[in-house]
């Protein structure tokens, strides 16, 4: 088991990791726990080297619209006019404070995406 440095590495670990879940090894073993090492290995390998940008926060929030199938009409009472409802998802105004409070608790979105 070592820090894995380059691509190849990386590749080969999680060769081995497949291995490992085929020989369907158990917790509490010493198979499976180099599993688990295996695993922080290639995770702190991900986290240094396949960042994940953060997603638009808009894009979020018109998304989970669509999944809770609400308009844009339906964001007046809590945001105000359907201009300025109109100006919040086209990018040309900002999130306030209350929106983005408003979004976590109706929409159920993170904070940690409505933050970003």
């Amino acid at each position: 088991m070592k820090i894995i440095k380059n691509d190849v590495e990386y590749k080969q670990a999680l060769d081995d990791v497949d291995k490992l879940f085929n020989a369907n090894v158990k917790k509490n073993t010493f198979e499976g726990d180099q599993l688990e090492l295996l695993l922080l290995v290639i995770k702190d390998y991900e986290d240094k080297n396949y960042k994940i940008p953060h997603p638009n926060v808009i894009e979020v929030i018109k998304l989970k619209m669509k999944e809770m199938g609400v308009k844009n009409s339906d964001l007046v009472p809590f945001i105000g006019n359907k201009s300025y409802v109109s100006q919040i998802l086209n990018n040309r105004k900002p999130l306030t404070v209350n929106m983005i409070k408003m979004f976590y608790q109706k929409f159920d979105i993170p904070a940690s995406i409505l933050l970003a």
